[in-house]
């Protein structure tokens, strides 16, 4: 939101015509419109809540930014970007600020973590509908982490990252999770789908081109110079199927990468830098659950996406789906047809064995189901097995 001190913070990057009477209040009218438009059950705001350079008052502003979620009395969330901690509050004291505030799901860090880097690391569990089979179980699992704000290592320059402790704490979770949600009573045959959100995006949203994304890409991907691994980390999870960040105002694409999506949003408030001309814009994402032959709901299905401009209908565009059941069996192939060598590189640098061996038997798999046609795929490259040349 790059929310400032209100009414007196005007408007950057509109038309001329847009200019007069244009602050901050345009960006609590667009929360408004967009909450009366889709009536969600969430909204989470991706950092840089507030532009703490032009917000006299951290407080005043932080309440002035999130009001119109408050009064929607919908339940919210947020993570924190590289400008929150620049008013009058230090980033612990805008997290600990944000929890305290009505309706607000966040959380300072995961309770019974003692050393974990930033503030506003935490996960919130949606559980299956009341009376249902699934009520006692999480079958969406959402991650909040913080990319942190500007480096703190003095050789490197630039933007903060996801640190190893907060990718540690990540991993514990996912994995208890996933075990929660496959064991009896009622054990699901995979694990829940998971979606991340922070503010800093990865190296990895470079990967993409106009080929293979929906969306634009009007500007360079501002993430930290050094790759921390957490994507890796992700992949290795298995369950998070989007990631979703802020950052670079002038994105908005959503492109996929071994099974994940990485989502911007584009810019939303009105005190950020933008595009004139170009409107702002929020992103939706839509969770269906499986309705049961007998009756009730079951798990996820599917996850959709699409974004609402700010314009005089609130206008839909980039309708696509992140991930659904259906689909979640068709991702080997496509790894092996189009993901090989990315896939065993990725592997190799997770350092993990466990890893290059789970290749081998899934590899062996979808090998095996085509051995009677007349195409094999041979891999011989001991670069990218780490010196263990792998055939396949």
């Amino acid at each position: 939101m790059h929310f400032g001190d209100g009414k007196s913070t005007p408007c950057l990057d509109v038309l001329p015509n847009q200019m007069p009477g244009c602050s901050d209040l345009n960006t609590s009218a667009f929360i408004h419109r967009m909450i009366q438009a889709e009536k969600p059950h969430l909204i989470v705001f991706t950092g840089d809540n507030i532009f703490g350079f032009d917000a006299t008052d951290a407080v005043t502003s932080l309440n002035a930014a999130f009001a119109p979620a408050l009064s929607s009395n919908i339940p919210w969330a947020a993570v924190l970007g590289n400008h929150d901690q620049e008013s009058t509050l230090s980033r612990e004291g805008v997290m600990k600020h944000i929890v305290g505030m009505k309706h607000s799901l966040s959380q300072l860090n995961p309770p019974g973590v003692n050393i974990i880097d930033g503030f506003g690391n935490y996960n919130l569990e949606v559980s299956g509908v009341e009376g249902s089979s699934l009520h006692n179980k999480s079958v969406l699992n959402l991650y909040f982490l913080d990319s942190g704000d500007y480096s703190t290592v003095p050789s490197i320059l630039g933007y903060g990252w996801i640190k190893p402790s907060q990718q540690f704490w990540f991993q514990r979770t996912s994995k208890k999770l996933r075990k929660a949600y496959m064991s009896n009573p009622e054990g699901q045959k995979s694990a829940a789908p998971g979606l991340a959100y922070f503010h800093i995006p990865l190296p990895e949203y470079a990967s993409f081109d106009s080929s293979n994304f929906t969306g634009v890409k009007q500007e360079g991907i501002s993430s930290a110079s050094v790759n921390s691994g957490f994507f890796t980390t992700m992949v290795e999870a298995g369950d998070v199927k989007a990631a979703f960040t802020g950052h670079d105002h002038v994105n908005d694409f959503c492109g996929e990468l071994l099974g994940i999506h990485l989502c911007y949003a584009g810019g939303f408030g009105y005190h950020a830098y933008g595009k004139a001309g170009w409107a702002r814009r929020a992103r939706v994402v839509l969770a269906t659950l499986e309705e049961r032959e007998k009756g009730g709901w079951g798990e996820v299905k599917s996850i959709k996406t699409w974004k609402r401009l700010d314009d005089k209908h609130l206008t839909v565009i980039d309708a696509q789906v992140l991930w659904s059941k259906t689909s979640a069996g068709k991702l080997l192939l496509k790894y092996l047809l189009g993901h090989t060598l990315e896939l065993v590189f990725l592997a190799c640098y997770s350092g993990e064995q466990s890893a290059l061996e789970h290749l081998r038997s899934v590899f062996h798999i979808i090998l095996s189901s085509f051995v009677s046609s007349n195409c094999l795929i041979l891999m011989h490259h001991p670069v990218v097995s780490c010196g263990n040349p792998m055939v396949f």
